[in-house]
């Protein structure tokens, strides 16, 4: 017989709800405060520093080298960590053409696409429905659109990232903890630190960016990024992606307060569908048998 202990634990299912929504408040705060770096060393630039400072944060305090990687999962790690880099370098080019709302609730539809893929119910044809008519109405395919299509394209990516994300993130977890996210951390910094170089040249390194920069790390990287790990070793798939589906509200406030950033009407609405379909898909979805609960 196997069995997670860590998920059937009293009190395992809140701690890790309240690590989703923190993580999520946390990360779209760091998100809105990055933008206000855009103008000084690029999208691409503040997502490098985003990842370097937060791997040199990570390590500090996870210490990951005091076990070691086991070699099964040297090579999950690494794909773990080059979407950690793929993914953030894409939402912030995404963040520099589009609200952040609209950002994230396109990026949301990569969770939201490991649930409805996973099953064939009639019903999942209706969040199915209900997050394509999300999506057609964020597309800037109407005569009154008015989002960047280059700013759509990226936030795509960042939904295929986002779903790898998971999938990777969850391989992992389950071997190294929280020490993953450290390890896949650095993957990333290794991977993105070239191209904020390369960017931004020398303000990369300035005293003002590097402060805020740290700050933004730790919102937007190694305090959401860890909560997360725990939280996938102690929630169901579903139910991760059910808290996830409250992002792009997150975010739509967050660019309100810090940037006081606008949705219109028919963004509202294509964000609440698209949410409707994250939550509705992870509500509904069939709870799978545990192995000790199979018939012998």
């Amino acid at each position: 017989m196997i069995r997670d202990d860590r998920q059937d634990a009293p009190g395992a299912a809140m701690i890790g709800a309240g690590a989703v929504l923190l993580s999520l408040g946390s990360m779209n705060l760091g998100a809105a405060f990055a933008k206000s770096l855009f103008p000084l060393v690029g999208a691409p630039g503040i997502a490098a520093l985003r990842i370097v400072l937060a791997a040199i944060l990570l390590l500090l305090f996870r210490r990951p080298w005091r076990r070691p990687i086991p070699s099964a999962l040297r090579w999950p790690l690494l794909a773990y960590g080059a979407t950690l880099a793929l993914m953030n370098l894409l939402i912030y080019q995404a963040f520099a053409r589009i609200p952040l709302g609209t950002a994230i609730a396109i990026e949301v539809t990569g969770p939201l696409a490991i649930v409805l893929f996973g099953s064939r119910r009639p019903r999942d044809f209706l969040w199915l429905a209900a997050a394509v008519a999300g999506l057609l109405l964020l597309l800037p395919i109407r005569n009154d659109a008015r989002l960047d299509p280059l700013g759509v394209a990226f936030a795509c990516g960042a939904a295929v990232c986002w779903a790898l994300y998971i999938l990777t993130g969850k391989r992992v977890s389950g071997g190294l903890g929280g020490d993953a996210v450290a390890w896949g951390m650095v993957v990333a910094a290794l991977l993105i630190a070239p191209v904020g170089l390369g960017t931004a040249g020398a303000v990369f390194v300035s005293p003002h960016v590097l402060g805020v920069g740290f700050a933004v790390a730790f919102l937007s990287s190694a305090l959401p990024y860890s909560l997360e790990m725990e939280a996938m070793r102690r929630l169901p798939a579903a139910v991760f992606g059910l808290l996830l589906s409250s992002a792009p509200a997150i975010g739509a406030l967050a660019g309100f307060l810090v940037l006081g950033e606008r949705l219109t009407p028919i963004q509202w609405i294509a964000i609440v569908s698209i949410m409707a379909a994250s939550a509705g898909s992870a509500l509904t979805i069939p709870r799978k048998p545990r192995i000790e609960d199979a018939p012998l």
